[in-house]
C-alpha cells in the first residue's frame, strides 16, 4: 500500500480522522467493516456536486440534456477513470483473493472507492470542502463536457427514448444478489410501468446489471435508435 501523506496531497485534503480515510478505502473482501457505507453517502453527493456544477456553467441545456450529461460524467467508467488518475488502486484494502484476481485495477471497486472517498470527506469536513475537491478532480470533465461529448450508455439511452414519448422514467430494483467476492453476481428488474414492462438484467455489480437490464429493454422497443 502506498504512502497515505501522498495519496492526501492528490486528493487535495488533509483528513482530521485518518480512520475515515482508512475506512474508504477498505473493501467488504478485507473482512470486518467496509467502504460500502461510505459509498452510499458519496455517490449522492457527487451527483449534487456535478448536477449543480452543470446548472451553473451550462445555462442553455434543458433538463434532460443536462441529466444526459451528468450520467456520463457520474457513470461508473467516468469515476474509475478519475480514481486511476488519483491512484486510488495502490491504497485499496481488500482480502488476498480480490487483489490476485486484479480487484484493485477493476473500475467497479475504483469507482466505489472514489465515492467511498468523498462520502469520508463529508464526514470529516463538510460539503463545501467534498465540492472544492470534486471539482477539482472532475475540472477538465466538466470543462469539456457538452451534448455533442457523451457517450451515452444503455440506461442514458433508455430514459431518452422514453423521455421522448412523454413516458415515466424507468425504476430499477435489486432483485437479489448472489455469491460473494468476484463471483458476486446482481439481478436487478427494470421497471417500465408506463408499458407494462419489467426486464431484467444480471452484473457482477449493481450499476453493471441496470445497464444490462436497459440493453434487454432497449431490445424489445421499437426504433430505440440503437
Amino acid at each position: 500500500m502506498g504512502d497515505v501523506a501522498s495519496l492526501q496531497k492528490a486528493l487535495g485534503y488533509q483528513f482530521c480522522k485518518p480512520k475515515l480515510l482508512s475506512l474508504a478505502l477498505t473493501h467488504s473482501s478485507a473482512g470486518g467493516q467496509s467502504n460500502e457505507r461510505l459509498e452510499f453517502l458519496g455517490d449522492s453527493i457527487i451527483n449534487y456536486i456535478i448536477a449543480e456544477a452543470l446548472y451553473r456553467r451550462v445555462p442553455s441545456p434543458r433538463e434532460g440534456e443536462m441529466t444526459i450529461m451528468r450520467a456520463s460524467l457520474v457513470r461508473e467508467a467516468t469515476l474509475a477513470e478519475v480514481a486511476i488518475e488519483l491512484q486510488l488502486g495502490d491504497y485499496l484494502r481488500m482480502g488476498t483473493g480480490e487483489r490476485r484476481s486484479g480487484g484493485q485495477r477493476r473500475n467497479s471497486m475504483l469507482a466505489d472507492a472514489l465515492e467511498a472517498v468523498v462520502g469520508a470527506i463529508l464526514l470529516d469536513s463538510d460539503v463545501e470542502q467534498c465540492r472544492s475537491c470534486v471539482l477539482a478532480w472532475f475540472a477538465p470533465r466538466l470543462q469539456q463536457s457538452s451534448l455533442g461529448t457523451v457517450v451515452k450508455d444503455a440506461k442514458t439511452r433508455l430514459q431518452e427514448y422514453l423521455q421522448g414519448r412523454d413516458n415515466s422514467l424507468p425504476k430499477y430494483e435489486v432483485v437479489s444478489v448472489q455469491g460473494e467476492g468476484p463471483a458476486q453476481q446482481f439481478h436487478v428488474a427494470c421497471h417500465l410501468h408506463k408499458l407494462g414492462m419489467i426486464v431484467e438484467g444480471v452484473g457482477a455489480t449493481r450499476r453493471q446489471a441496470e445497464q444490462n437490464a436497459a440493453t434487454s429493454a432497449l431490445e424489445r422497443l421499437p426504433d430505440h435508435g440503437g
